[in-house]
């Protein structure tokens, strides 16, 4: 345009560049609790972690609890609940929102247990959980799992403290050794009188146990000030969800359907 002098004015072009597109997927392993959401949950002080414990985000191929963005998960001596597991574990993860996956891995150690492939596809909303053999492994230790993106150069980053006791599964069952009683068998040498009548032995009865029927108690409501332990139930906004951590509902806030780290819905 021309000035009130009659010179040409150009006015720049000014065009607007969209910011790099960022990974929408969030996730953590919730069950056994996982260090941040041991930080969600409370159970220890973690700083800014525990109000987004979906959110420990970094580049592939880190090999760390934090993602090089919450050092406090790198901290082993801020005592950790250890879980008391089998030599197999299921894993379940908890996604805030999903994105395609290229897989999951495991590691304890420098020691790469498992590879789960993602397929390049979206994991269910409600979650996934993973069985994993822990190998030869016992005695505490530190669990990394990693969530690795599809379609960007990111993965989360997930570390479970386990207390590993061996056996074949996470929750080996309870048996009860069955007592095998040998009749006495009398001496070849021994020959009785023919007035004496030989001594039998009475048969011990046998002894049933009935074991009681239980059945499943129908979940209450969620309630501010009630104390949960891990596994209960409650029912909220007509939706039933299981307690992954056992603490006491001092915030009205930490709803089954805003804390993941404390409910996990059942389907």
């Amino acid at each position: 345009m021309l000035s009130a002098a009659g010179v040409l004015v150009t006015t720049p072009l000014v065009l607007a560049v969209p910011p790099p597109a960022t990974a929408s997927a969030h996730g953590y392993i919730s069950s056994p609790p996982s260090r941040q959401a041991q930080c969600a949950s409370g159970v220890v002080s973690c700083g800014p972690v525990q109000y987004e414990p979906q959110s420990v985000e970094g580049p592939k191929e880190l090999h760390n609890c934090s993602a090089d963005k919450y050092p406090e998960l790198d901290d082993d001596s801020k005592g950790w609940a250890a879980t008391k597991v089998g030599n197999s574990v299921d894993f379940s993860w908890t996604f805030t929102a999903n994105h395609r996956t290229l897989n999951w891995q495991y590691f304890i150690g420098d020691t790469l247990l498992t590879t789960i492939a993602g397929n390049n596809e979206q994991p269910p909303m409600s979650g996934v959980t993973h069985h994993v053999d822990l190998g030869s492994f016992t005695g505490k230790q530190k669990l990394l799992a990693v969530w690795n993106i599809g379609d960007t150069a990111n993965a989360f980053y997930s570390c479970v403290d386990l207390d590993i006791a061996g056996g074949t599964g996470t929750t080996p069952p309870t048996t009860t050794p069955v007592v095998t009683t040998t009749p006495t068998t009398p001496s070849a040498t021994t020959t009785p009188s023919a007035t004496t009548t030989p001594h039998r032995s009475r048969p011990r009865p046998t002894t049933t146990t009935a074991q009681p029927t239980t059945t499943q108690p129908t979940p209450g409501a969620w309630r501010v000030g009630a104390h949960y332990a891990v596994g209960d139930t409650v029912t909220y906004d007509d939706m039933t969800y299981r307690c992954l951590q056992e603490h006491t509902v001092y915030d009205p806030s930490w709803t089954p359907e805003a804390a993941p780290a404390l409910w996990q819905m059942v389907m």
